[in-house]
């Protein structure tokens, strides 16, 4: 078997001059050789595709492959993440991680959300602002979080997303719109503990493979896990296995959204403790990051496991999942 490897290389857009605010979701060379070897520790041959336009190129090409490993993020819009997935579907190539339906209704927050409820997940009120005449209409109760309604990796949040008031909460749409060119998604802070779960395998197998409290290094409460916290997690984050009281209702709640959007070979779910200290879903990324600060690694390492032993899992339930198709 030859697996593809498709992804968006940081370094590659840089040389294009993209700023380091539009890539931050991309991945490191160092994070795709590590992944090469890993595949190629398993006894299979690798193809360096790159982005989706190179895969364009090589599909035009004839260019085939058994399987293809997708990191590729996308560069814009709602749909970037289904992009690869919708165009290997086309020429009927497997590939890992979960499919262009679900990767474009879990990028946009308010649908995501609304799907969870849908489901009787519990999550935070919310709204979505599409102009600054929406701001009238919030009925929420303060504090509020604001964020792009469809960036990763924590872009567009910082210090300043937690609003305690209208006159925060104009400013920090305003900014947000004119930034990211896209709505806001307006919800209710959650005053509790944070956690992220990450999920693996598919259907009735899949499981959680650990939990995961993140606080910050100083003790303070109300500092924001955000893009610049992430960037210095080293320094500024602790992140801590959690089998706490709440380990069960935590890992069901991660499993339940896993499943009820229909993720595949795994996802990391993003949760908050309301002010019960029920926790609630904030988000679920169903292509997280293999890098060695992204937090879905950061839980397997934790937990024991090595960074090729999560790669090997991650690919093999793809691989038993997906029959080995080569188009001519």
């Amino acid at each position: 078997m030859t697996i593809g490897l498709t992804y968006d290389l940081r370094s590659e857009y840089k040389a294009q001059g993209y700023r380091e605010a539009d890539i931050a979701e991309f991945d490191s060379d160092e994070t795709i050789t590590a992944l090469e070897e890993t595949i190629k520790a398993l006894g299979y041959k690798t193809d360096r595709i790159g982005n989706i336009r190179q895969l364009c190129s090589r599909l035009a090409q004839g260019h085939r492959w058994d399987l293809v490993f997708n990191m590729a993020e996308g560069l814009s819009g709602r749909f970037r993440e289904s992009e690869v997935p919708a165009l290997l579907e086309i020429y009927s190539i497997g590939y890992t991680f979960s499919d262009p339906v679900v990767c474009a209704m879990t990028l946009d927050k308010g649908i995501a959300k609304h799907i969870i409820r849908s489901f009787g997940i519990p999550t935070p009120d919310f709204q979505v602002i599409e102009t600054l005449s929406q701001l009238k209409e919030v009925k929420l109760a303060y504090p509020l979080f604001a964020k792009p309604i469809a960036e990763g990796t924590s872009k567009g949040i910082d210090q300043n997303s937690r609003v305690n008031n209208p006159k925060q909460l104009k400013n920090s749409c305003e900014r947000l719109l004119s930034t990211f060119n896209q709505p806001v998604l307006v919800e209710e802070f959650l005053p509790g503990s944070e956690f992220t779960g990450g999920v693996l395998g598919n259907g009735d197998d899949a499981y959680v493979l650990g939990i995961m409290e993140i606080t910050m290094a100083d003790g303070r409460k109300e500092a924001v896990y955000c893009y610049d916290t992430k960037e210095r997690c080293e320094t500024l984050v602790k992140y801590l296995p959690y089998n706490g009281p709440l380990h069960k209702q935590i890992s069901q709640t991660a499993l339940s959204a896993y499943k009820a959007f229909g993720c595949r070979d795994t996802a990391r779910v993003d949760l908050r403790c309301d002010r019960k200290g029920e926790p609630c879903f904030l988000e679920i990324n169903p292509l997280p990051g293999l890098g060695s600060y992204s937090d879905l690694v950061i839980i397997a390492l934790k937990l024991g496991w090595t960074h090729q032993g999560l790669v090997q899992a991650v690919f093999e339930a793809a691989r038993q999942r997906c029959s080995p198709c080569v188009v001519v």
